[in-house]
Formats: C-alpha cells, structure tokens, sequence
C-alpha cells in the first residue's frame, strides 16, 4: 500500500504540474507577452472580420495584389507536397510560362526594360504559329491537359462549355461516335472540340471572362466573350510566343517566382520576387483609382520597402514580404478591388 500511495501522490502532482500549472504558465506569458503570436497571427480586414494569418500562405489571382508562390499542395495548411512533374512536362512550362507572361520583360535590345507582353499580344492577333492559322486551335489539340484545366478552372467557364454543346449537339454526337468510351462527355471533356470550334468563329480572340458593370460602379452580368488582350493570352501563349521567337533576350525572374512550395505554411516570398510584380501591380491600381502610374508605383514601392525583413534581423538571408500583410495595406490604401 506505501508503495501504491506514493505511486498515486506521484501521478497527482504530475497531472497537476504538466497538464494543469505548466499549459497555464504558458499561457498566460503568451496572452500577456506574445498575445498576436499567441493567437495564430491572425489579421483582420478593412471591415474588422479575420482574413487569414501571417503565417498560412493564400493565393491571390486579382492583378491588383502581390501574388505568393506556386502552392503544390494548394494552400492546404495541414499538407505537405511535391508536385512531382518534369521538366519537359508541359504542366509544368504552362504553369510556368502563366506566372512569367504577365510579367516578363526585355533585358537588351532597344525594347530594353519594356514588357513583352504587349508583343505577344500583337503575335497572338495574328492568329498564326509556325505558319499555321488557328492558334487557340492550336493550343488545345497540344495541350488538351491546359485545355481541360481552363474548363475546370472557372464555374463561368463550365457553364459556358455547357450552353455551347447543347447548341451544337450534332457536334457532341460526333465527339460520342469518335470517343465511345466517354458516352457522356462532361464540359471538361468536350474542351478540345470546343476551342476548336471557337477558333474558327473567333479568329484571333481567346474566350475569357468579362464583367459589365452599370453606371453606379456595380456588377451587373459576368459572361465569356472574344477578348484580344489581357492576362489570359499573356499567360496561356507565353510558352508559344518563345517558341518562334528564341533569341528573345528576356530578363532572369526571381526563383521563388515559379518554383511550387511544398508546404502550405509558405507565406512570404522574396522583396526581388514582389518588385519583379510591381509593375502589373501598379498600372492595375493606377487604373482603377485613375491616378499617375508612376506615382502610384512610387507609393507602393515604398510600401513594399518598409514591409521587407530578412531573417535574423537581417544578419542573413534575402529580405522576404508577407504577401497577405502587404496587399491588405494595398487594400487600406488604395480601397477594395470591384
């Protein structure tokens, strides 16, 4: 029984200590000292409700906003990944040549230091790649997995794809009798036939989402239609543009700029990565708060300057930014995105 007694006084006051006064002490120094930290690093928006922590990474797609590194797992913040695609998988040279297109720009040349966007834009119009017509065409029969993945990206995009195959059933039958493994094609199927088709009604345009808003500033229909320009064809026929035209001479992108992440805790990316973005991000507010670009670039710059930190109080490594602490500053300075 001594025994048994001090056995049981024993595993009373470890109870006490480690699952009672212990978690208390820390706490209660975390709540006092460390009360931010304490509470998951969680920062609120312009109207007071929590957006997220400083500490999770989340994407952001809108022009308007720094935009993080490629996530391979998603953003999920309980996982960890690796993408796992070579090199000479086109997954991966489209989802690069997405993140540069928007952004690249000329290293030499008397185009020096100006965006290439612009030009790919003008080559896109004309509707030609290696001397052949129909570059949306093209693109999908290449690549069916972007084709399919431009589908399944966007609810506006399925239904789109949708109300086109039900007024082009004859078409649909077709794909049937040739695919009979598939008898009953969702959108995501019908992607190839799709753009095919489109790009022989709308030469030299690319299908993208458009939002009308009315006279007092608000939304009023979001439709797909023939664009000529913008982010879309930047993106998805950056890789093509290269292709005919390899002696480009285009200047290095920061690594963290197309590199995935293989965690979902990866919320900062380097200060060269977000100047690399600051230019599309500069001209986009400039123009929805109709002000100087180059003011505007001048005040976010400085913004991104006071924001940046390197690690050990700078005693090593390269100064890095908090994606979601900078652009909610863009949020509060510049107002919310329409």
């Amino acid at each position: 029984m001594r025994y048994i007694t001090k056995s049981i006084w024993l595993l009373v006051f470890t109870l006490v200590i480690c699952c009672g006064i212990y978690p208390a002490v820390v706490w209660l120094v975390g709540q006092t000292i460390f009360p931010f930290q304490a509470n998951g690093s969680m920062v609120n928006g312009p109207d007071g409700t929590p957006v997220g922590s400083l500490l999770i990474a989340q994407p952001f797609t809108k022009d308007e906003y720094f935009q993080p590194r490629p996530s391979a797992c998603s953003y999920d913040a309980s996982a960890s990944s690796s993408s796992a695609i070579a090199a000479s998988n086109y997954a991966l040279r489209g989802r690069v040549a997405g993140a540069i297109g928007p952004l690249a720009t000329y290293k030499s040349g008397p185009k020096a230091g100006k965006p290439v966007a612009p030009d790919i834009e003008t080559w896109f119009q004309q509707d030609k790649y290696q001397g052949n017509a129909a570059i949306v065409a093209q693109w999908a029969d290449a690549h069916n997995g972007m084709a399919q993945g431009w589908v399944k990206g966007d609810p506006t995009h399925i239904q789109a794809v949708g109300d086109w195959s039900k007024a082009h059933a004859g078409i649909v039958t077709q794909f049937v009798k040739d695919n009979p493994t598939i008898p009953d094609p969702q959108p995501a199927d019908l992607a190839v036939v799709f753009f095919d088709h489109y790009s022989k009604d709308h030469p030299g345009t690319f299908p993208s989402v458009v939002t009308h808003t009315s006279a007092d500033g608000k939304t009023t229909t979001v439709t797909i239609e023939p664009i000529k320009e913008g982010g879309d064809i930047q993106s998805n026929f950056f890789d093509m543009w290269l292709q005919e035209h390899p002696d480009a001479d285009l200047t290095e992108v920061p690594g963290d700029l197309v590199t995935s992440s293989g965690s979902g805790l990866d919320p900062h990316i380097t200060l060269q990565n977000a100047e690399f973005q600051l230019d599309r991000v500069a001209t986009k507010w400039a123009g929805d708060t109709k002000r100087d670009a180059a003011a505007v670039r001048k005040e976010i710059d400085g913004i991104l300057q006071a924001k940046a930190s390197a690690p050990f109080s700078g005693l090593a490594g390269e100064k890095l930014v908090n994606v979601l602490e900078v652009n909610l500053e863009l949020r509060k300075e510049y107002g919310a995105v329409q």
